[in-house]
């Protein structure tokens, strides 16, 4: 491993590029063994996130998007044989500039991270960040999603993904969730995570939050008696409430809600996948709020 002076690049001296505290260090690495590679390693294991409050987010198209969303980055790891590639080069300067490390690695310390084959030529590591759910916007007719005890990050990251395509305001997770920021779920985003305000809640928390909301809260339930293209989503604010995968809503996020739509099905399938249900229901909502 060596340490080098950082990158010169005119992308460092453009408006919005300006270093809030000095440039990190350039660094090579190409042993898995490394003190620094097997730190970033651990952020694989959900206990050592939530110690460091940092996570991955893999490929230089989410690495873009979180830089421009305004995550703060603590350091970039790339791929020293595609050093040469102008965006790669440009974001890592970019890194480098506003004071996070920038770590030059062979392809075997690139798939120790991150658990694949081939893996892309760039892995962020970024600090997590929560929005209270006090500070969602909850004003005009936005419409928030809230999902209670996801444990799939593949249904977690589409669901965002999908939020954010549909222009939801956040996305509240209630209970004992998948970790929103675990490798699978982050690239499941496809980088909306570094978009939607996400807020996380206990069930007492979110029902004390529900009593100030004066929106529509409409809850996705297999009782549900009412279509879920019937309600009138222009009124004001939506709360989309979404149930566990296999389990559903709670009895108590049930009694929470104004309103149990269900979606009609004419196949034999008895439900639908939690993100495509999500889906379906979010643009309705959205179509109903801004006549879409």
């Amino acid at each position: 491993m060596s340490d080098r002076p950082p990158p010169s690049s005119g992308a460092d001296r453009r408006p919005g590029f300006a270093p809030t505290r000095a440039p990190g260090r350039v660094k090579e690495v190409s042993s898995i063994s490394n003190p620094i590679i097997k730190d970033i390693r651990a952020l694989a294991q959900k206990r050592h996130r939530d110690e460091t409050g940092l996570f991955l987010a893999e490929g230089l198209k989410l690495v873009i998007d979180a830089l421009d969303a305004g995550w703060e980055i603590q350091t970039l790891i790339v791929a020293k044989a595609e050093i040469g590639q102008e965006l790669l080069a440009k974001t890592a300067a970019r890194t480098v500039s506003l004071g996070a490390d920038l770590v030059e690695a062979s392809a075997k310390v690139l798939e120790a991270i991150t658990r694949r084959d081939n893996p892309q030529n760039a892995v962020g590591v970024f600090r997590r960040r929560l929005t209270p759910l006090a500070k969602l916007d909850v004003t005009g007719n936005n419409v928030v999603v809230a999902l209670d005890r996801v444990r799939d990050p593949g249904n977690l990251g589409t669901v965002l993904r999908t939020a954010d395509a549909a222009g939801a305001s956040g996305v509240v997770l209630i209970g004992e969730t998948v970790d929103p920021f675990s490798l699978e779920t982050v690239r499941a985003t496809m980088g909306s995570i570094f978009s939607v305000p996400l807020a996380r809640a206990g069930e007492a928390e979110f029902l004390e939050w529900r009593k100030r909301f004066k929106g529509l809260v409409a809850g996705a339930h297999m009782a549900g008696a009412i279509d879920y293209r019937k309600p009138d989503y222009g009124a004001g604010a939506t709360v989309l409430l979404m149930g566990n995968e296999q389990a559903g809503l709670t009895d108590r996020l049930t009694e929470a809600c104004d309103v149990l739509v269900r979606i009609p099905q004419a196949g034999r399938a008895d439900s639908l996948n939690l993100a495509v249900a999500t889906g379906v229901m979010l643009f309705e909502v959205r179509r109903g709020a801004l006549s879409l």
